[in-house]
């Protein structure tokens, strides 16, 4: 199993960078094609599937990863669970699509809801089998569907935009691709697709999941509600600007953590009956973590504006200061995934529940409040403070209770803030003094590399000592 974790992590690491510059490729193409306008009636749409697709299966096919037992015996409840929850929220996404579109500010987003809300039943069907990939560490499989997803997805998004599809083009590109993509998944996974239904399988997975599911919600709530606020006060356009530069951000997160997450929860889980090393594993992964996101977030918001302008255009040049505040979120994001995929593992899915709603408790009234004199802006900045000031507290008292030491904690990510800041002020010099942005933002990259480089030597012992620890049961 510790081999196979490790080539797991492999495997996403690399499926993770080869679609995020998939992505991006496409992404900037679509982005030049449609517009700040077709760009925004998209993001709308994908707000609205996003906020569903968080708690679509009821949190339920997550007990796959740590049921000890075969996952055979839990399957086929999982699956009616899924499909039925699935195909009713399906139904009433079509149904309020009209409604929801006029709450968000623009109709015009209407059919691409009613066309995107056909992947919530997509995923619903897809959700155990992929939660066995997960669990059995076969990323090998999951990259080659990921990869087909994201291409075929791209692909043919560009295809129809290019056909003058507008914002359409994107959701007819995604819907096609996740169906492909869950035939992939059911294709490779080792347990066969039935239905049934064990009425105390049933409630354990419910009292399990439901936790979660809601967890999940003010977890989209806290991470996507900006969105909701941007466009509801603002307008698509406005939103358009926002969602970019959140993309933006999202690189260090999607490349850095995302990977990790693939494969983390299950390693945890195979150490639970040695609660002192998983402890020491999570503050290795935590340090290394940092050492290499930190410089990179903080790399990207310093030099926000020449990002913007070499790889959108100038007419994205509104996103520059959303996304100065974004990028460095994207530090607090990567914290705090880990820290909640630790937890959740540790039993402690309540207690993230609670982290979740007083963070986003907090931060609701703040982004209002700055929404209509800020701009968008004051959205972004308002996600950083109250992170700062509230999630960071949270998450600590919270790994407190298991065990996990603020020294310890702080040990790990300390050199890499400062390090990080390091490279905000010299990106920050450099956005101003160079031109044109291609340079500007060419030589604020080879700062953040230069810095992740040097920190990576502090963490050559943290390295070897968690490679013994995956490739071997024995203490570290």
């Amino acid at each position: 199993m510790p081999r196979k974790a490790t080539r797991a992590l492999g495997w996403s690491f690399g499926n993770t960078v080869v679609s995020r510059l998939g992505t991006l490729v496409i992404g900037v193409a679509l982005a030049r094609v449609l517009g700040p306008d077709e760009f925004g009636i998209f993001a709308i749409a994908m707000v609205t599937l996003l906020a569903i697709l968080s708690f679509n299966e009821l949190g339920v096919s997550l007990a796959v990863i740590r049921w000890r037992d075969d996952p055979r015996t839990i399957a086929p409840t999982i699956n009616t669970i899924a499909v039925i929850s699935s195909a009713i929220l399906t139904a009433a996404t079509w149904l309020l699509a009209p409604s929801i579109t006029t709450i968000l500010g623009d109709v015009r987003a209407t059919g691409v809801i009613q066309v995107l809300g056909l992947s919530i039943f997509v995923n619903g069907l897809v959700a155990t089998p992929a939660a066995v990939l997960q669990r059995e560490f076969m990323q090998k499989e999951r990259t080659i569907a990921d990869q087909v997803n994201t291409w075929l997805g791209a692909g043919l998004s560009l295809l129809f935009a290019l056909l003058g599809w507008g914002a359409m083009s994107l959701a007819a590109g995604r819907l096609i691709a996740s169906i492909v993509f869950a035939l992939l998944i059911w294709h490779w996974s080792p347990v066969p697709y039935r239905f049934g239904w064990d009425r105390t399988t049933a409630g354990r997975l419910l009292r399990f999941g439901l936790p979660l599911a809601a967890s999940s919600i003010v977890v989209f709530a806290s991470g996507y509600v900006d969105q909701v606020i941007v466009a509801s006060s603002l307008d698509a356009r406005a939103l358009g600007f926002y969602v970019l530069a959140f993309n933006l951000a999202s690189w260090p997160v999607s490349i850095f953590s995302q990977p990790l997450r693939a494969v983390a929860p299950a390693t945890f889980s195979a150490l639970k009956d040695d609660p002192a090393r998983m402890t020491r594993n999570f503050v290795r992964i935590l340090g290394i973590l940092s050492a290499v996101a930190i410089p990179a977030c903080l790399a990207i918001s310093g030099a926000a504006g020449p990002v913007v302008r070499f790889v959108y255009g100038a007419q994205w040049a509104p996103a520059t200061d959303v996304l100065l505040w974004l990028a460095a979120f994207a530090t607090l994001r990567i914290w705090f995934e880990l820290a909640y995929d630790y937890l959740v593992v540790h039993g402690r899915s309540g207690l993230v529940l609670v982290i979740q709603s007083a963070t986003f408790v907090v931060a609701l009234p703040v982004m209002l409040l700055v929404v209509r004199p800020l701009g968008e802006a004051g959205v972004a900045a308002a996600q950083l403070v109250v992170g700062l000031a509230v999630g960071v507290p949270l998450y600590l008292l919270s790994l407190r209770s298991v065990d996990v030491r603020v020294g310890a904690v702080a040990r790990g990510v300390v050199l890499p803030t400062l390090a990080g800041l390091v490279v905000w002020v010299a990106a920050a010099a450099l956005a101003r003094m160079v031109e044109p942005a291609f340079f500007a933002a060419a030589a604020s990259a080879l700062v953040s590399v230069a810095v992740i480089a040097a920190l990576a030597l502090t963490q050559r012992a943290n390295l070897r000592l968690l490679r013994t620890a995956l490739a071997n049961r024995g203490t570290s």
